[in-house]
């Protein structure tokens, strides 16, 4: 006897099935006891956008968040944070044609920036917390600083552990290769 014998699967299929697995390991971080704005959802958005096909690309965060915000809890401003992760999703497929470890740590640190610049910006405007000034607008993002703080690791370290996660498990486990390179999955 020679072992057990497995048949492949389609290639984009079977990167899918890895991206999508990974990706639902990183929502269920987001629902665990974490610090505050210490989670996944933008590195989701990172990796899928550069890993996915456009339409999941866009649509896993938003699935993603809404699944959470769901446990979590709906809020006001959450159609900014939901924009936000989807230009972040779209910006990550756009500009990440080669998957390097420089431009995942970049783009993974624009992500962070533009968060905290779109959904601070969204807290000032609303007005409910910070007055209609120049003034209240920077203590919007003077009092945001701590959870920036918490944003930037999270997204890093999630968005290293998915691309590290996905170039390990699908060269190593199934290809075979010894090679760490990246590919993007094309739709089918």
């Amino acid at each position: 006897m020679s072992g057990l014998e497995i048949k492949r699967i389609d290639d984009n299929l079977a990167k899918l099935i890895l991206a999508t697995i990974l990706i639902a390991l990183a929502v269920a971080l987001r629902l665990a006891p974490l610090p505050h704005n210490f989670a996944p959802i933008a590195a989701i958005a990172i990796f899928g956008g550069a890993i996915l096909p456009q339409r999941w690309a866009l649509s896993l965060p938003l699935i993603a968040m809404f699944l959470t915000d769901a446990v979590i809890g709906f809020h006001p401003l959450m159609w900014v944070v939901y924009a936000t992760f989807m230009t972040i999703a779209l910006a990550s497929s756009k500009w990440m044609k080669q998957i390097k470890a420089g431009s995942v740590v970049g783009t993974s640190m624009a992500a962070s920036i533009f968060f905290f610049v779109t959904t601070n910006f969204a807290v000032w405007a609303e007005g409910r917390l910070y007055p209609p000034t120049f003034e209240g607008l920077a203590s919007s993002y003077y009092n945001a600083l701590p959870f920036f703080r918490n944003t930037l690791l999270g997204d890093l370290v999630f968005t290293l552990a998915l691309f590290g996660a996905y170039a390990v498990v699908y060269r190593f486990v199934l290809q075979g290769k010894k090679s760490l390179q990246v590919e993007r999955i094309t739709s089918s």
